[in-house]
């Protein structure tokens, strides 16, 4: 832009500029680039700033040394001058008012950071970096350290970042729109680590919304505070490359896997009530993740969210840890700290819908940016919460970015995904009239399986360690299947059915289960039609629903021994395994994310009973591959007893090829069974590897003595057993 010469006729340039200065200050001017900072004239440079409370500026270079003495064009703060320098370069100046003086670094005289490349990459929706390209980022920058922000806003008129660092000002630092991709992006000289900052965004209509947080903020403030907080990039030093190595190497679906589902506010606490810090977290619960045998610990949502109650499920901070638990490092230690033990770390993840709080992505520009405009698309009735609008390219990056980031940044072992039945069906909880179909007529969200499809293969792709899981409860088919073959591409499967079937039996007094036998047969016909992993969630435990132990039928040492049978007859079960918090010691109260867990429990022998017997079965499903090897695949399965109706007795063998199988036999009725004939595959002694029904874990101690012998009678080779009451065993051969 070329310095205004003043005209012949004796007009000012403070009139030349009167309508940009307006504007500058009234907040409304869309580009300021284009008037404030460093320009070139034929004469040389014009420097211009806007400081708030200035009476004199002085131009300097970045050594300091004085470059110009600028003229105030308005008293609100407006300075213009000729500055002496050889090349565009940034500057500062010192302003003044009375005897006070300070140093102002000029963000309008630093050029662009984001390039042509980025703008294509980032329209094409085809970024795979954009989360260290957006939100905020520390740089030195043409000499000068400070932070970059970034933000999508297409449609905005105008957007700045207001923080402590400006007084929340707008006017201070007004961004620079890049046309080509939509993106608003400024560096910010001088701005530390530590603060708090969103964006104005000036809507299409001229009206400023609500402040927005960054939606790729990589830290947050504590709730009920909204503010994103800038943040040094992720430092930490990972020990875990063996871990990693491990699990990049072998098949998954053939490897052991009993994950811990966790929801980290409410495991434990401290005395006076307040939540552990992460570190204080990983001091506790990793230790005991590794005496009780899991592999994984599943976290509820750790992603920032403003409301305690939705458990994190409504998060408004896709790319922050909370700040409940401490700083972004905090979460990446203890990360860290579970890979040193071989401890996998999996996050509840939420890209189906998002809160409509003011300060998220609701509206975020004054149009539907990130979901759809019409409710029919864009609004989910059951949760109040709005739609990502999947058919958007820069939607799909932004979340496909935010699954590869996680696994990136801190390591994560996998991502559950959830809610994806609500994702790809349009007319998912809505009446008739109420959706709208798609371009063939159909309910299927195509656009949804479209994402999907691309976040398991880019995330598989970029890293083959990680898996991913879906929460998906109806039989949309090849949900675990290979893109490349029509699948979704996911990793695992959640087998609701399995858990809906099972509970549903317990439940009823065993006088009745000989009449529905099936509910527990039936899930044989598909067990190995996905990789499915069996859920006992925190969705069975709220709600009213109340817990696992207050489900089982009978009294009270009748609902003891239900659940230790049933937690056998699910580890024994193909599949892999999944276990809420707190049910592992058979918690009586229904769980509640206000308070821990009930510990004082373990003091009562039923109780520490029941946490013995889940150590015991996960310690026996890692050690025998029998039990884990082949829990996708059919031939890793075979039925010993499966219409034993009168008796509500269930045996099956699990297998896999050069491992010793090992005999999986359930009694579901109280009735202690003496001289049970069993049919098993091999005569010989038989070892009892497990009893749910022994002294340790609460039970009345009946058995086999720790062994059974298989003869040849003829008619094959079969053992007489005893079978304890509401008991499962578990039998390996000796040879």
């Amino acid at each position: 832009m070329k310095k205004p010469k003043k005209p012949a006729d004796g007009t000012s340039l403070r009139d030349i500029l009167a309508g940009d200065i307006a504007a500058i200050l009234a907040g409304t001017h869309s580009n300021p680039f284009a008037v404030l900072g460093v320009h070139k004239t034929d004469e040389g440079y014009v420097a211009r700033c806007f400081i708030l409370g200035a009476e004199a500026v002085t131009a300097t270079a970045l050594d300091g040394s004085v470059i110009g003495e600028l003229e105030c064009l308005d008293p609100a703060g407006f300075f213009s001058g000729d500055v002496k320098l050889a090349k565009q370069q940034p500057v500062r100046y010192r302003a003044r008012r009375g005897d006070v003086e300070w140093a102002v670094t000029d963000p309008y005289s630093f050029g662009p950071v984001l390039g042509p490349m980025d703008d294509y990459f980032a329209r094409q929706g085809t970024h795979l970096r954009l989360f260290d390209k957006m939100g905020a980022h520390p740089l030195k920058h043409e000499g000068v350290q400070g932070f970059h922000f970034a933000v999508w806003a297409p449609n905005a008129q105008r957007v700045s970042v207001v923080g402590d660092f400006n007084n929340w000002d707008g006017r201070r630092h007004v961004m620079r729109f890049r046309s080509d991709s939509g993106i608003w992006e400024i560096f910010a000289p001088d701005v530390p680590a530590g603060v708090a900052y969103k964006f104005e965004i000036r809507g299409h209509d001229g009206v400023v919304l609500p402040l927005k947080a960054d939606p790729f903020a990589r830290r947050s403030e504590l709730r009920p505070k909204t503010a994103s907080v800038t943040a040094n990039e992720l430092v930490q030093v990972w020990d875990d490359s063996a871990h990693r190595e491990h699990w990049a190497s072998v098949d998954q679906r053939r490897q052991p896997i009993s994950i811990y589902e966790v929801h980290a506010a409410s495991w434990q606490r401290r005395d006076d009530g307040s939540m552990l810090s992460w570190d204080e977290l990983a001091s506790r619960l990793i230790p005991y993740c590794v005496d009780m045998g899991f592999t994984h610990i599943e976290f509820l949502p750790i992603t920032e969210h403003p409301y305690d109650p939705s458990w994190g499920y409504q998060t408004t901070g896709l790319y922050a840890p909370t700040a409940r638990f401490g700083e972004p490092e905090g979460f990446a230690r203890f990360v860290n700290g579970c890979h040193k033990v071989g401890i996998g770390v999996i996050l509840d993840w939420v890209p189906a819908h998002f809160p409509t709080d003011e300060h998220g992505l609701r509206w975020f520009d004054g149009t539907a940016l990130y979901e759809h405009e019409d409710p029919r698309k864009g609004f989910h009735p059951d949760w109040n919460t709005a739609i990502y609008n999947f058919g958007r390219t820069e939607v799909l990056a932004y979340l496909l970015n935010n699954a590869l980031y996680w696994a990136e940044k801190y390591h994560l072992d996998g991502l559950r995904v959830d809610a994806v039945a609500s994702m790809l069906y349009l007319d998912y909880s809505r009446k008739h009239g109420e959706w709208i179909p798609n371009e063939y007529g159909g309910n299927e969200n195509l656009e949804a399986v479209r994402f999907l499809q691309s976040m398991n293969t880019r995330l598989y792709g970029a890293h083959p360690g990680v898996m991913t899981i879906a929460e998906e409860s109806t039989s949309w088919p090849k949900v675990s299947q290979p893109v490349h073959e029509g699948g979704l591409g996911f990793g695992f499967k959640w087998n609701m059915g399995f858990m809906h079937d099972t509970l549903s039996y317990l439940a009823r007094e065993p006088v009745y289960r000989k009449y529905h036998h099936n509910e527990l047969t039936f899930g044989l016909i598909y067990a190995f039609s996905e990789n499915f992993v069996l859920p006992l969630s925190h969705d069975e435990v709220v709600h009213g629903k109340g817990s696992l132990i207050a489900k089982m039928a009978g009294d009270d040492w009748q609902k003891f021994a239900n659940l230790r049978a049933y937690y056998a007859f699910m580890w024994g079960y193909p599949g892999k395994k999944l276990l809420f918090m707190g049910q592992e010691f058979a918690q009586w109260s229904e769980w509640s994310e206000e308070r821990a867990l009930d510990w004082n429990l373990l003091q009562y022998r039923m109780h520490e009973g029941m946490r013995r017997l889940v150590r015991d079965l996960n310690f026996t499903y890692r050690s025998k591959p029998a039990l884990h090897a082949r829990d996708c695949e059919g031939d890793g399965f075979e039925w010993l007893v499966v219409d034993d109706f009168e008796n509500s007795v269930f045996a099956w063998l699990r297998k896999a090829p050069g491992e010793k199988p090992v005999a999986v036999i359930t009694n579901f009725t109280p009735v202690y069974r003496e001289n049970y004939t069993l049919r098993l595959p091999a005569e010989g002694r038989w070892r009892e590897i497990l009893n749910t029904d022994a002294d340790i874990y609460g039970g009345s101690g009946k058995g086999n003595g720790g062994r059974v012998q298989a003869v040849n009678a003829g008619g094959g080779v079969q053992a007489v057993i005893t079978l304890p009451p509401l008991a499962t065993i578990m039998l390996e051969p000796e040879f």
